[in-house]
């Protein structure tokens, strides 16, 4: 993609025709709309998509201006609030600063008008304030207020929000865009990522590097966590009608697991890599890690190495479990068997009280494999052996075809990964090999004494074409009985 110009001229240009491009899919609506009302307009029934879409139009105006999460007040909250004060005066971020807790794995910066002042509301995730020592968190918080000055150079602003608008159209199922699209965000991408990595020097500035890395890689184990697990936990429980109520001590404990962190890790890192149409805004970690100066520790603010006090901590995380529960989207679908309705409120569940049987079957999904019995499992590895298992991926999961081409191969690892998982674990389970994770239901011990995470070995047959590993797993597993 070649502009017109250099620096901000070609930045402008760029900004231009990416909102061009983002206004096109609504436009046409619009103008499909108005066809068809011409077209009926003499029966009252053609205006009722107008209505529908006036509706939802001013339904998602009012929800982008409603604040998000629970509001957290100097008074109830003393320690926090004196934490962010004290950013905010070393960065020299003058704006008045609200902050709001919400129950996701989560940190941003947004403006909004409250009570008729424009403010800025600082959200923090609440498993970020369990789980983050002070410093830790200071470096968040830094680099969301240096984050929101680096934006507030009006060209810098409109081309992260165009590429936004544009990003939003790139989804599986409607990529006409994608062609045009791709090109301009990429062009525009060194520039949104600049301003990542800025933000991540000034809060090392602030708080050192030693904090700002150490809150980066805790930030991607707690996300990753949350996501994986936390997601899994909600929608397995919600199919009997429970939920966790201590969703959160469970959180903390699972991401103390090292199988746990170090699958985290590698999940992250694979997402990371997931970018067909360069629509990420963020830099992968490290990446983000490497660009960080080296500061003087000397010079960097001490926060604490502990986890700021929450006072209001209890009544925090039981209206942070009562979102998740009113709200599936945040936190995964659970289906309930067909049939069957709700005839009484959830119960409440601790997870952590659960035997390790019990929390392996919340995690295990081998009843939804279609590869369980051997002449499947065998096919299977044929499958790998001569290089179609892509085939019998998409035969598996339809939508891998809704995925771009770039990343499909990527896709279709992980559906037959996760297909092949029960089987191989339960003949391993089978010939004596037991749980080496409370957290994780692939990592097992042979009876030698070996600690194996059967997913990677999974993971890396696919991704060799070669099933080798797996077989000599079986191999294993049939010495054994």
């Amino acid at each position: 993609m070649n502009a017109q110009g250099t620096g901000p001229a070609r930045e402008w240009w760029l900004i231009t025709a990416m909102l061009t491009l983002a206004v096109l899919p609504p436009t046409a609506a619009l103008v499909g709309l108005f066809v068809a009302v011409s077209a009926w307009g003499e029966h009252s029934d053609a205006m009722m998509p107008v209505l529908f879409l006036l509706i939802a139009g001013f339904g998602a105006v009012a929800a982008s201006r409603r604040l998000p999460g629970r509001a957290v007040r100097p008074p109830e909250e003393p320690e926090l609030a004196a934490l962010v004060q004290d950013v905010a005066e070393r960065l020299g971020f003058r704006e008045p600063l609200l902050v709001r807790v919400v129950p996701d794995v989560h940190a941003s910066l947004r403006r909004a008008k409250v009570s008729g002042i424009h403010a800025y509301v600082l959200v923090l995730g609440l498993p970020l304030l369990r789980a983050l020592t002070a410093d830790q968190l200071a470096a968040v918080v830094a680099h969301e207020l240096a984050h929101e000055q680096h934006m507030g150079h009006r060209r810098t602003s409109w081309l992260l929000r165009s590429r936004h608008l544009l990003g939003v159209w790139l989804t599986p199922r409607l990529r006409p865009l994608a062609p045009v699209a791709a090109p301009l965000l990429r062009a525009t991408q060194p520039r949104a990522w600049r301003t990542e990595t800025d933000a991540d020097t000034d809060a090392a500035r602030v708080t050192g590097t030693r904090a700002t890395t150490t809150a980066l890689e805790r930030t991607v184990l707690l996300d990753a966590v949350y996501s994986g697990l936390g997601r899994r936990w909600w929608a397995a429980l919600a199919r009997d009608d429970s939920y966790p109520q201590d969703f959160y001590d469970a959180l903390d404990t699972a991401a103390g697991d090292p199988y746990v962190a170090r699958r985290a890790a590698r999940v992250a890192a694979e997402l990371e890599a997931v970018d067909p149409y360069s629509t990420a805004d963020h830099p992968p970690v490290a990446a983000r890690l490497t660009a960080l100066p080296d500061t003087d520790p000397a010079t960097a603010t001490p926060y604490g190495e502990e986890p700021i006090p929450l006072r209001t901590a209890e009544a925090l995380e039981r209206w942070c479990v009562e979102q998740l529960l009113a709200h599936p989207t945040a936190r995964g679908r659970g289906r309930r068997p067909r049939g069957k309705k709700a005839t009484r409120p959830p119960r409440p569940l601790s997870l952590l009280s659960l035997t390790d049987d019990r929390l392996h079957e919340l995690l295990d999904d081998a009843g939804s494999s279609p590869l369980r019995s051997p002449e499947a499992l065998e096919a299977a590895l044929n499958a790998v052996a001569d290089g179609t298992w892509p085939r019998l991926a998409r035969r598996i999961e339809p939508r891998i075809r809704q995925v771009p081409a770039s990343v499909r191969r990527a896709f279709a690892r992980d559906v037959l990964t996760d297909a092949l998982l029960p089987p191989v674990t339960e003949a391993l389970r089978a010939a004596g090999w037991t749980r080496a994770s409370r957290w994780r239901t692939s990592v097992l011990t042979a009876p030698d004494g070996t600690t194996i995470d059967v997913g990677d070995t999974l993971t890396a047959a696919l991704d060799s074409d070669d099933p080798a590993p797996v077989r000599a797993l079986l191999g294993r597993q049939e010495a054994a009985v």
